[in-house]
């Protein structure tokens, strides 16, 4: 089957959530991603929202955190204090699931202004509950389209920290867990190096080039010694995305490809 650079983006980062982990998902490109792993190949994921359910299976993905089909189709649904406090900060969330505007060699996020941020170009829709995510999280993967307005040399402002400045400059901001472990997009897999935890590419998706990654990534992009190619997308892979998609078009009114 053929298939677009969003898809594979999309099922390759389906593939690094793990059976059984408990994850927190952000709404968007994470949402789609999390529960594409539940429909194939981790069906016993926990995934958590920040509005308060826990175990959500949404058949169609949520518009946003108060979407009613997250609350109606989870195990439970708690308040949502005890979400960060005795979920998150309590170090019971294995991966969290983030997008994100902007991001660095560093996998620090930006989400709130473009510019200046006393008079920014575009005022982003904010940081919601990332920053608590992506400090607290024992490991976090970040998932958006690559470009070199996205991937920026120096962030205009870090809404979430990744791995700060580099090497283990998340150890001494006393952060908890291994920060982020991966980013995805829809050009490649990225991965922290050890040691300096700068992102380099450590797989690069199918009919892509270096060329290509270099001329979408705005700092000198590295890439590790040994790069693999991203598995194309199965048949069951891409039936299962395009069945998801193709129900939430139809729940919430949408043109197909829009959800």
């Amino acid at each position: 089957m053929s298939y677009s650079t969003n898809e594979m983006m999309t099922v390759a980062a389906a593939r690094r959530l793990r059976n059984g982990a408990v994850c927190f998902v952000g709404i968007g490109l994470p949402s789609k991603a999390a529960n594409l792993a539940r429909l194939t190949s981790s069906p016993d994921v926990v995934l958590i929202y920040e509005s308060g359910p826990i175990g959500a299976k949404p058949s169609v993905l949520p518009l946003s955190i108060g979407d009613g089909e997250l609350a109606e189709t989870a195990d439970t649904v708690v308040p949502t204090g005890e979400i960060f406090r005795y979920w998150l900060q309590g170090g019971r969330i294995d991966v969290g699931f983030l997008g994100a505007a902007q991001v660095d060699r560093f996998g620090n996020i930006n989400t709130t202004v473009v510019g200046d941020y006393h008079n920014p170009k575009v005022r982003l829709p904010g940081a919601g509950g990332a920053p608590e995510i992506a400090g607290s999280a024992k490991q976090v993967l970040i998932i958006l389209k690559q470009s070199s307005r996205a991937f920026v040399d120096k962030l205009d402002f870090i809404t979430s920290v990744g791995h700060g400045e580099g090497g283990d400059s998340r150890k001494r901001l006393g952060l908890p867990g291994e920060g982020p472990v991966g980013i995805i997009t829809d050009l490649c897999i990225m991965e922290p190096e050890a040691g300096t935890n700068e992102f380099v590419v450590t797989s690069i998706h199918p009919g892509v080039t270096r060329e290509q990654i270099v001329a979408a990534t705005g700092w000198p992009i590295r890439f590790a010694d040994n790069v693999a190619q991203t598995t194309e997308p199965s048949e069951v892979e891409l039936t299962a995305l395009r069945d998801l998609e193709a129900r939430t078009a139809a729940a919430h009114g949408q043109a197909p490809g829009e959800a």
